[in-house]
This record gives C-alpha cells, sequence and structure tokens, in this order.
C-alpha cells in the first residue's frame, strides 16, 4: 500500500495523523533537525536550539522527511522519494553528499540510528505489512526483526543499544512495545485502549516519551521505560505530538497544532515553559535533536 508515489501522500498524512508514518562539523548538540514546507515540499531543515538561522539542507523537488542525526553528529538520515518511492537516506550534517542506502522497490521510512553509529533501523513495507528492519550503517545486511502479521513501526533505540521501542497494532490498536534489539522478546508497554505511538527513549534510558490520544486528543506523555508512571506532559487542547528529548534530557521537543498549523515547541522535561521555537506560517514538524 505504499509502493507507489501516490502512496507516498498517505504517508505524508500519516506522518500528520499519527501511526505507520563536504562533511558536517558535529552539529546535533546545538541544533535540531526537522522538516518543513515552507519552501512548497518537504525540505529537511536545520536550526539553532532556539529556532534562530533555520537552513534548508536538502534542497530537493522530492519529499524528505524523519531527519534523524547519527550519534556523532557527522550525518543525518532521512527518508525522501526522490527515487519514485520512500528510501532511506544519508546525508552529512551540512546536506552534501546525500546517498540511497535501502534501495529498495517499496517504501522503506522513519530511519533511527543505534547509539553506536553503526546500524539503522527503519521500517518497510517490503513483506506486505509494516515491519522494523535494521541495516548496517551504510545499507548492507537489511534484516527483518519484527517477522509479525500486524504493522510494526517508528523505532527508536536504547541508548544502550540493548532494546528498540517501537509501535505495533498487534493488540488491536497502536501501542508502544519494546524488544531486544535482535527482535526477541516484545513487550507491550503501553496496554491501553487509546492509540499510543511515536516513542522516544530520554538520554539516561530512564524514561520513554511518546503521543498519545487517550485525553480525546493527542498529547506528549512520558514513562519510565518499563511502563510505568505514563504521564501526560503537554495537558493542551491541541494536538501535541512526535516528541524528542535534547541530548542532556533536560528538555523535549515536540510538535504542536496550536497555532494552526504544526509548529516546533521545546519544554522542560516535565511539560514547563512549551515554547514555540519555528514561528512559521508553513508546517515544521518531526524535531530531531
Amino acid at each position: 500500500m505504499r509502493q507507489t508515489v501516490a502512496v507516498w501522500l498517505i504517508v505524508t498524512l500519516v506522518v500528520l495523523i499519527g501511526g505507520c508514518g563536504g562533511t558536517g562539523a558535529g552539529l546535533a548538540p546545538n541544533n535540531i533537525a526537522f522538516e518543513s514546507n515552507r519552501d512548497s515540499n518537504w525540505e529537511i531543515y536545520v536550526m539553532e536550539t532556539d529556532g534562530s538561522n533555520p537552513t534548508n539542507l536538502t534542497n530537493n523537488s522530492a519529499a524528505d522527511e524523519d531527519a534523524a542525526w547519527s550519534p556523532d553528529g557527522s550525518q543525518i538520515a532521512f527518508q525522501s522519494n526522490r527515487d519514485a518511492n520512500a528510501e532511506v537516506y544519508v546525508m552529512d550534517s551540512d546536506g552534501s553528499n546525500p546517498t540511497n542506502l535501502t534501495n529498495n522497490s517499496v517504501s522503506d521510512l522513519d530511519p533511527a540510528w543505534s547509539p553506536d553509529g553503526s546500524q539503522i533501523a527503519f521500517f518497510s513495507y517490503r513483506d506486505g505489512n509494516d515491519e522494523i528492519y535494521v541495516m548496517e550503517a551504510d545499507g548492507s545486511n537489511q534484516t527483518n526483526l519484527t517477522n509479525h502479521s500486524a504493522g510494526d513501526c517508528s523505532p527508536a533505540w536504547s541508548p544502550d543499544g540493548s532494546q528498540i521501542a517501537f509501535e505495533s497494532n498487534r493488540d488491536g490498536n497502536y501501542e508502544v512495545y519494546v524488544m531486544d534489539a535482535d527482535g526477541s522478546t516484545p513487550t507491550n508497554l503501553t496496554s491501553n485502549s487509546a492509540r499510543d505511538y511515536a516513542p522516544a527513549w530520554s538520554p539516561d534510558g530512564s524514561q520513554i516519551a511518546f503521543t498519545s490520544d487517550r485525553a480525546g486528543n493527542r498529547d506528549v506523555y512520558v514513562m519510565d521505560s518499563d511502563g510505568s508512571n505514563q504521564t501526560n506532559i503537554t495537558n493542551n487542547p491541541a494536538n501535541d505530538a512526535y516528541p524528542a528529548w535534547s541530548p542532556d534530557g533536560s528538555q523535549i521537543a515536540f510538535q504542536s497544532g496550536r497555532d494552526g498549523n504544526w509548529e516546533i515547541y521545546a519544554m522542560e522535561a516535565n511539560g514547563s515553559n512549551q515554547t514555540n521555537i519555528t514561528n512559521n506560517p508553513a508546517n515544521d514538524m518531526n524535531a530531531a535533536w
């Protein structure tokens, strides 16, 4: 269902509504990557953590989305449909040297680096449903980790590399799961009748932020890494989604629709001081810190 250019539009809609969607100088700790349609199509941008100096890195007529910094900040993985279907690419952190890593006829999406930078997890529809895959950082050895009839997507590595959080509808609705990095021992962490998705580990591994619509709209929640103490930290009547932790764990970036369009906000890790850092009439989404 994601095997054509037309279906790419569905993938972009999924990003909006949630569910299954030269050498750089090492900028990640002091910059936030995000996607924006301010140039009339989706591009990967980078900005200072206060929102200043937004810079278009991709400058391509295709849709470029879902940026993910490499652990050393020298590269950014992202998805692009510039080859007529969604593929996982990597580029230097200044936007140079974009390289297609997946080279598959179906859609490959949502890259996430392992903490040591040696591997990239992603999800793919190549088996007839969404599955979590992992590959070497050069694109070799692409391996299905989930092998389940349900939809599994949005992988996120634990800081120690031993586990991968992901979202799955294998229990009838999307929940946040965690599994060992080899795909074994999948465990449902959220166990809620609402939609829970887009997990993001805190840098110290003690918490997982995620998105849930259990309050009637989408909010950012945090829970302990074993699934306990699930807490709404945005508590806003608008939709807030797709959390991303700062490298020191003190802040969380997220996207919000509270201004009538999607903007990137930052807040303290406890939910205080929610601040719009993009302030642009276009849609700015999917922050990566």
